[in-house]
């Protein structure tokens, strides 16, 4: 079986997010952005997880010259991606700056529209990441943010819990519990959204099935193997994280009885207008 992928440059992810992330993982939350966000005429929009800026340099084409992109991402590899890509754009160039996602580096109250992309963002990240959306946002404005939810991943936590057991790691079966409790509930983006300063709150929920023809497929997809796993496996001491591996991709193929193993996301978009000023 082939070893989980060792520790990737920031270079590295970055095309490996464009290759072979951004075309599937990446599409199905760009979907519900594109089906449920209306674009504002004019005026300035942040896109806050633009990753290397497909989505983002779409957007900006569909908008035209009135309404300006400016994207933030963590990854400069990645950054420096998408500047290559939206020099070759057709409409007005995109902007793409290298910040935090949960501490921006803009003033309160400046754009029209606030996207971001919480997809590959840790949960625990996320109620500092919506905070800084929308407060970065005008009032009035839309603030959007993609995320995967409660119950998302079960099939994996299931038999990660199985693995660790039976490879006597029970003092970390507790960790499992939190990476399934940590992804929160809708109703609960529902509520940070409110508390931060959202009005008029909707949110829209799709499950989305990646399908894997086999334990080795899984474990070695670039999704799952750099940027998944790395999530899930580290709180366990570095020295089991083979066994652990090795125990997973058995428990996938006695389950799955030669038929694919399906990984199952609700991803979920939360939406609503900044309050406006009083």
């Amino acid at each position: 079986m082939r070893e989980m992928s060792t520790q990737k440059t920031n270079k590295e992810l970055a095309f490996i997010h464009e290759l072979f992330v951004a075309p599937d993982w990446g599409e199905r939350f760009a979907e519900l952005f594109d089906e449920h966000l209306q674009l504002p005429k004019e005026g300035d929009a942040l896109y806050v997880g633009a990753n290397t800026g497909g989505h983002a340099i779409a957007l900006q084409e569909r908008s035209g010259d009135k309404l300006k992109f400016v994207c933030v991402d963590e990854n400069e590899e990645s950054t420096e991606l998408a500047r290559e890509k939206a020099r070759t754009a057709t409409s007005e160039p995109t902007e793409f700056r290298v910040g935090r996602l949960d501490q921006l580096a803009f003033a309160d109250d400046e754009f029209q529209l606030v996207i971001g992309d919480g997809s590959l963002v840790q949960s625990e990240r996320i109620p500092a990441m919506l905070v800084e959306l929308v407060r970065v946002a005008a009032p009035g404005a839309t603030v959007a943010l993609a995320l995967p939810t409660f119950s998302s991943f079960g099939e994996f936590f299931s038999i990660y819990w199985e693995a660790l057991h039976n490879g006597g790691l029970m003092d970390h079966e507790a960790d499992v519990e939190s990476l399934i409790c940590v992804l929160p509930a809708v109703s609960a983006v529902e509520e940070m959204a409110g508390q931060a300063g959202l009005e008029d709150i909707s949110s829209t929920t799709k499950i989305e099935e990646f399908d894997f023809e086999s334990s080795e497929k899984f474990l070695s997809a670039p999704l799952i193997s750099d940027f998944l796993m790395p999530i899930w496996l580290e709180t366990l001491p570095p020295e089991s994280h083979r066994k652990v591996i090795e125990e997973i991709s058995r428990l996938i193929n006695e389950e799955s009885h030669g038929v694919e193993f399906a990984l199952t996301v609700k991803a979920t978009l939360v939406m609503g207008k900044k309050a406006l000023s009083n």
